[in-house]
């Protein structure tokens, strides 16, 4: 079995069940007739760029990485459907308009949530400004969050 196979197996594991320890991933394949030690599986993860997400139990799971991806945005977009009112983008820069008071929390959760297409925000009272990260355009990045935006409105 090489690292390629072995790769593969891993991933048809996580589709299958949710796995949220090394232990149990080795078990997994080993029920699948791979011979695995603790060191492989962590390096397998490593190198598949592995992630924890939530499962519907709210238990901590391994995921591909895109599946990371999605939640980080998933946050994002519940954030933005909370507190912001207006999205206007500019430059590579998009602003968002907020409640007075509310900006600071809506950039912390932008900040903490590490959506793949904003580098980073500065918040205001009411403001939050967000740098697009190369190669979204302002334009993309807007149009995502009016989105959600509108999505909390209804």
């Amino acid at each position: 079995m090489n690292r390629h196979q072995r790769h593969a197996a891993i991933l048809r594991i996580l589709r299958e069940r949710s796995i949220a320890t090394q232990t149990e991933l080795a078990e997994a394949l080993r029920d699948s007739g791979h011979e695995v030690v603790q060191t492989t599986v962590s390096r397998d993860i490593h190198e598949l760029g592995l992630v924890k997400v939530r499962d519907e139990s709210g238990r901590l799971v391994y995921a591909p990485p895109e599946a990371g991806e999605r939640t980080r945005v998933d946050a994002v977009g519940e954030a933005v459907a909370r507190w912001a009112l207006s999205v206007e983008p500019s430059g590579n820069l998009v602003v968002l308009t907020t409640p007075y008071g509310y900006a600071s929390p809506l950039a912390q959760a932008i900040d903490l949530a590490g959506h793949p297409r904003i580098a980073g925000s500065i918040a205001g009272e009411n403001t939050v400004l967000l740098v697009a990260r190369e190669p979204a355009t302002r334009a993309e990045l807007a149009g995502e969050l009016r989105v959600q935006m509108l999505n909390g409105a209804a």
